[in-house]
């Protein structure tokens, strides 16, 4: 008989949920989400009714744009300096009065600009929020436990994908009042600074000698140095960024629906397709041991996302093209839960708030740069012609990183951080000086039940 003191931990999927300061970011996040995507339809719909013009929705897109590109390195060196569960809460108190303020504009009827400047000074919170949010979560849980962290708070962000467009639609049929989802928003933000309170202050903000040190455009844009330098993490920013911005098929669903021949019920379902999957692989993952091979299953993920976008790209079929979307969430969860884990597990912690702001950035431009992308290449060429070659393009970006990067292909289970394959790069000299720890904050954090 075997040493059962020899056997295998048995894999809980709720581990990180079973820390309290962890839960309360957790719920707080997720009810943020929720608000915010409301928010978004509800804003989206009374912009076009204001102005009945296409272009009225591009601006808002704009003017959400514009913060992303000019405060996201300063956010990071933000988040660095700071004690980062501060910096959420004050940005996050500011998206609340941004959201009361809209509500406001709206029932007066202020007019577009005005609707406008509450969504910049939305923006610039949000911006300035995100490096420090990403930051603060290893400080939470100790790294064995993070990427069942990052799943969960991937399941919650996608169950407010999919919960927040349904309630705002609902919401406005029964309030006929997009002023009230802009109320419920500034709600929800007010909720989850109540949840950052009750966390307390044992989140550890980053080291004094951070703080202390001056501030050079040197220090703000050491994030872009070190992902830079780390050959394995700048792989995998790389393989979504390119996969994103080739594979952006969701930006032509409206054409779809003609090609399809579906009512915009079906449109609905279409668009709520990659959410659906991506919450579905989700739960899968936080339901089964961390993966053992996080490098490959890297680069398998983003294949199937290709191969999905391609046979959308081919579908005459309603249910077939749902389906390749359905993939296409679950295939990018994977990506996602890997390359945020990533940037995490191999940063040490007094530049987690700047290379996360890196990291943000490249997901934001490739999101809105990926819609462009097939925008223009479907008016050039064809809407088939642009998903499919967007697909193609995606396999190709893939056989370039897993030839280019064997420090990727290698990596292996997410939850031991620095393995031998990532000592082996030349920028993660903290790995070779000591292995990651449990934060001292969570020292005297007692586990507890979800």
């Amino acid at each position: 008989m075997g040493n059962p003191a020899s056997a295998p931990a048995r894999h809980d999927p709720y581990a990180a949920l079973r820390i309290r300061p962890f839960r309360l970011f957790a719920l707080g996040n997720t009810l943020s989400n929720l608000g915010l995507q409301m928010q978004t339809g509800a804003l989206m719909w009374e912009v076009y009714q204001v102005t009945r013009e296409p272009l009225a929705l591009g601006g808002v897109g704009l003017v959400q744009w514009v913060p992303t590109v000019l405060l996201a390195l300063p956010a990071g060196h933000l988040a660095d300096r700071c004690d980062r569960r501060r910096v959420v809460l004050a940005c996050t108190l500011a998206i609340a009065c941004a959201s009361l303020a809209l509500a406001w504009v709206s029932s007066r009827g202020l007019g577009l600009w005005a609707m406008y400047g509450c969504i910049l000074c939305s923006s610039i919170a949000k911006t300035l929020a995100q490096p420090a949010k990403a930051a603060l979560v290893p400080r939470l849980v100790p790294m064995e436990r993070f990427a069942n962290a990052v799943t969960w708070n991937t399941s919650g962000f996608q169950l407010a994908a999919v919960a927040g467009p349904a309630l705002q639609g609902a919401a406005i049929a029964a309030w006929h009042s997009p002023a009230l989802v802009y109320l419920t928003d500034a709600a929800a933000a007010l909720g989850f600074s109540l949840l950052l309170v009750a966390m307390g202050p044992g989140a550890a903000s980053a080291p004094a000698s951070s703080r202390s040190s001056p501030v050079t455009w040197e220090e703000i844009a050491a994030g872009f140095r070190f992902v830079w330098r780390t050959r394995v993490l700048f792989a995998a920013i790389t393989l979504d960024l390119f996969a994103v911005l080739l594979g952006g098929a969701t930006a032509l669903l409206p054409v779809y629906q003609h090609i399809l021949g579906t009512s915009p019920a079906g449109l609905g379902w279409l668009q709520a397709a990659p959410a659906m999957g991506a919450m579905a692989m989700s739960l899968l993952l936080a339901h089964r041991p961390p993966l053992s091979r996080a490098g490959r299953a890297l680069l398998w993920a983003v294949t199937g996302y290709g191969l999905a976008i391609i046979v959308f790209g081919l579908s005459r079929h309603l249910w077939l093209s749902w389906s390749m979307l359905f993939l296409t969430g679950a295939f990018d969860t994977i990506s996602v839960v890997v390359r945020h884990t990533l940037v995490q597990v191999l940063t040490p912690d007094s530049m987690r708030g700047r290379v996360s702001a890196v990291n943000g950035m490249f997901i934001y431009a490739s999101n809105e740069l990926g819609g462009f992308e097939s925008g223009a290449m479907a008016h050039l060429t064809s809407p088939r012609f642009a998903v499919v070659s967007g697909g193609l393009g995606t396999l190709l970006v893939v056989a370039v990183v897993a030839l280019l990067s064997p420090g990727l292909r290698a990596f292996g289970r997410l939850d031991r951080g620095c393995t031998p394959e990532a000592e082996r790069e030349p920028d993660l000299e903290h790995c070779r000086e000591k292995p990651h720890e449990p934060p001292p904050a969570l020292e005297a954090v007692p586990d507890a039940a979800p």
